[in-house]
């Protein structure tokens, strides 16, 4: 758990973040957002102790991060940022090995764990574990970024924009992967972005800023339903809530589920159970399909959805 209490910074005279509280649960994704400038990255670096609060209390785990040495409080803590801060000269596997080495852990324990993160982060790591990082795409550089900060499986993860410099299709991509991630790992993490869409779609619990400090800190569905003020209802739209509250449910919360998984027609189309219900409406308005099949992971067909109860039930 982290624990901001009245939690001021200045520089100079200028305050960055002013009297903010805040508490993230073990094993959620808070997502700080907002517009440049906000305090949000302050804030994130706070945690840490890359920069030192100016006033209030900081506690990870009960702990005020002030009675602790700031190295290990930062070994304990995977860091992302933006653009990855890989090691040019180094390989993706020492890259990947950085925290484990300095934490000295044996080296067979260090190669297991790098073969191990590959293969999470979905990179072969027979093909990508000797190479360097001017080799790598962007977003296969920031996967081994990830890779590097759940090296040492810390608790707390922070991610700083770690997808704000990547090209639309694969940000999305790492979006999904994080997710992914994250059903198996339930790392506490603080995620900052200024793209409200992928705060949505990120988030267990979403913490608005504006001018240094907390406007809501909500659900993603409060959010949208309930936004506290102005400033955040015209960060989430006024005009596409609906869709985006779409966004945040699947196929599978609405769909008529079969008493058994049955085998598909050969060639058969449909929707697939994780799929949103923005993306299924969106699929079957294209398609003018009215009622199609469900598909689940496994590729077995579980049941069939309507867009007529999409439409009627999904916002």
């Amino acid at each position: 758990m982290i624990e901001l209490k009245n939690v001021t910074r200045r520089f100079g005279d200028a305050v960055a973040v002013d009297r903010i509280n805040l508490t993230v649960e073990s094993g959620e994704v808070c997502v700080l957002v907002g517009s440049s400038g906000c305090g949000k990255s302050t804030t994130l670096r706070m945690i840490n102790q890359l920069l030192p609060h100016s006033e209030g209390e900081i506690l990870v785990d009960g702990k005020d991060v002030t009675a602790m040495n700031p190295e290990q409080l930062r070994l304990n803590m995977g860091y992302v940022i933006q653009g990855t801060g890989l090691f040019p000269h180094w390989t993706v596997a020492r890259n990947i090995a950085m925290v484990p080495q300095l934490l000295k852990w044996p080296r067979e324990r260090i190669d297991e764990r790098v073969h191990e993160l590959l293969t999470l982060l979905d990179l072969d790591p027979a093909t990508h574990a000797n190479k360097y990082p001017q080799q790598l795409s962007g977003g296969q550089a920031q996967r081994v970024g990830v890779a590097r900060a759940l090296a040492a499986n810390p608790n707390i993860l922070l991610m700083d924009e770690p997808f704000g410099a990547l090209d639309a299709i694969t940000r999305e991509n790492l979006q999904l992967e994080m997710l992914r991630i994250q059903s198996q790992l339930r790392k506490t993490t603080v995620f900052v972005t200024h793209d409200i869409d992928e705060a949505l779609r990120l988030a267990t619990r979403i913490a608005v800023m504006d001018r240094g400090r907390i406007i809501q800190h909500d659900t993603p569905e409060n959010i949208l339903r309930r936004p506290a003020s102005d400033f955040v209802e015209n960060l989430v739209g006024k005009q596409d809530r609906g869709l985006k509250l779409m966004s945040l449910r699947t196929v599978r919360d609405l769909m008529q589920s079969y008493p058994q998984p049955r085998q598909p027609e050969p060639g058969a189309d449909g929707l697939k159970e994780a799929d949103s219900l923005r993306v299924a409406l969106s699929i079957m308005l294209w398609q003018n399909w009215n009622q199609v099949p469900v598909f689940n992971a496994d590729g077995e067909e579980t049941g069939t959805i309507t867009r007529e109860r999409i439409i009627r039930e999904g916002a």
